[in-house]
């Protein structure tokens, strides 16, 4: 190894260390000095030390590196027993973060640099993200945590058991394929639902709606509509925050049927894009005109990994998936644009899912994308007509008229795509 290499991997190694030097330090900063294990200087040196031992050990063999560890991880361990002597403070995370700073430096003179130094990265954010891990856990309810184990085993341990092929004559019911969309689709869901749960409803009706666009705009439509009969002054800047979610499941159907269907995303990106667009004037204009801010509403939105919805949504998706594949063998591809409507009052993902997966086999791109932003637009009506009927009058027609303009910028924009590319 040459000189300079090894002054490289040597350099990552201290930086790796005083990162994590740097975050101990500052949430330890109000102890008096020499009270702590180890502060940024500390770290520092373990860092560097990993490093030295990591460059030892092509020399000398694993005997002394291994010695070396043994003995800093001593020391960690008596001075943690006589700061606890001190403050009677248990926590045992700074010896834990000192050994990875060890052997993320012994990487550094080892293996990949840049692994090494994501990895002091990643170790850094997860110790500054304590308040935030520790409040998330005290909000999870039991039946949460359950849910999220029991989906976790029946997708590590059962899916590979499942067989990866059609057990129908149509080709359509794949479990081991449909069970991985509708993981992916519950795991999408659940971020929103845990950045709901992280923040509360403290950040505004504007983020609450962008973050429940992601798990069920549909759910915070209807949240929004009922409590606006209850805060009747404020239905304006509901409506706002009612678009921002409509605008985030634009973005989802998008995300979604791309990375199905690559070639999905210049027809479905030339009337998403500039519906979301629209939404999102629609809902600026909407703040701006209701002057002052409102009290954010309860947002009753159903945990993403509950076993029950998984399953009623792996069925539909099965369903949907089974019916398009049947409509195209015995009625042509024309008819999947009922389907696509009678999914989309219930639905968006199970039918852009079933539809981006038969994308340039089945049926042509142009079919799936017409089929797909059928969908689209029949859920955002039905979103709207919700809204007018649960919500208060001015919230209907805030939502209605946001609506109604971004699916007009939308189908415009589709349109003259397709003209563009002479189809």
């Amino acid at each position: 190894m040459e000189h300079i290499e090894i002054f490289q991997r040597l350099g990552v190694a201290l930086a790796i260390g005083l990162l994590v030097g740097v975050e101990r330090g500052w949430q330890e900063r109000d102890i008096r000095a020499g009270g702590r294990t180890a502060g940024i200087r500390t770290f520092g040196l373990t860092g560097f030390l990993g490093g030295i031992a990591g460059t030892l050990h092509s020399m000398t063999g694993p005997f002394l590196p291994a010695t070396i560890a043994l003995l800093l991880g001593l020391a960690y361990i008596a001075g943690k027993w006589q700061e606890t002597q001190e403050d009677e403070d248990y926590s045992i995370t700074s010896v834990v973060a000192a050994l990875v700073v060890f052997g993320l430096g012994a990487l550094a003179a080892l293996g990949d640099i840049v692994t090494a130094a994501a990895g002091g990265v990643a170790t850094a954010v997860v110790l500054a993200a304590r308040q935030k891990l520790h409040g998330f856990l005290r909000g999870l309810t039991w039946r949460e945590l359950r849910s999220a184990l029991m989906l976790l085993a029946m997708t590590v341990i059962a899916l590979p058991l499942l067989p990866d092929r059609a057990l129908d004559p149509w080709g359509a019911l794949n479990p081991f394929s449909l069970w991985v969309l509708t993981i992916t689709i519950a795991a999408l869901s659940f971020a929103g639902y845990i950045a709901i749960k992280a923040t509360g409803t403290s950040r505004g009706i504007l983020l609450a709606g962008a973050a429940g666009g992601l798990v069920s705009s549909t759910a915070l439509t209807l949240s929004f509509a009922r409590y606006s009969k209850e805060a009747p002054e404020g239905s304006t800047h509901l409506a706002a925050g009612a678009a921002i979610a409509g605008a985030l499941s634009f973005a989802r159907v998008l995300i979604i049927g791309a990375a199905l269907s690559f070639d999905l995303l210049a027809p479905l990106a030339s009337a998403l894009i500039p519906a979301i667009i629209g939404l999102l004037v629609a809902g600026l204009y909407c703040v701006w005109r209701s002057g002052s801010g409102t009290e954010v509403p309860e947002i009753k939105l159903k945990n993403p990994f509950e076993l029950r919805a998984v399953l009623s949504f792996a069925a539909l998706l099965g369903l949907i998936s089974l019916v398009s594949k049947m409509t195209i063998d015995y009625l042509g591809p024309s008819a999947l644009f009922a389907v696509a409507a009678i999914s989309g009052l219930v639905d968006v993902d199970a039918i852009t899912l079933s539809t981006a997966r038969l994308a340039g086999s089945a049926i042509n791109v142009k079919t799936a994308a017409d089929v797909i932003l059928i969908a689209v637009a029949v859920n955002t009506a039905t979103k709207a007509i919700l809204a007018s009927t649960a919500g208060a009058r001015q919230y209907g027609i805030a939502l209605g008229l946001a609506s109604t303009v971004a699916v007009a910028m939308g189908a415009v924009a589709y349109f003259a795509f397709r003209s563009f590319i002479g189809d």
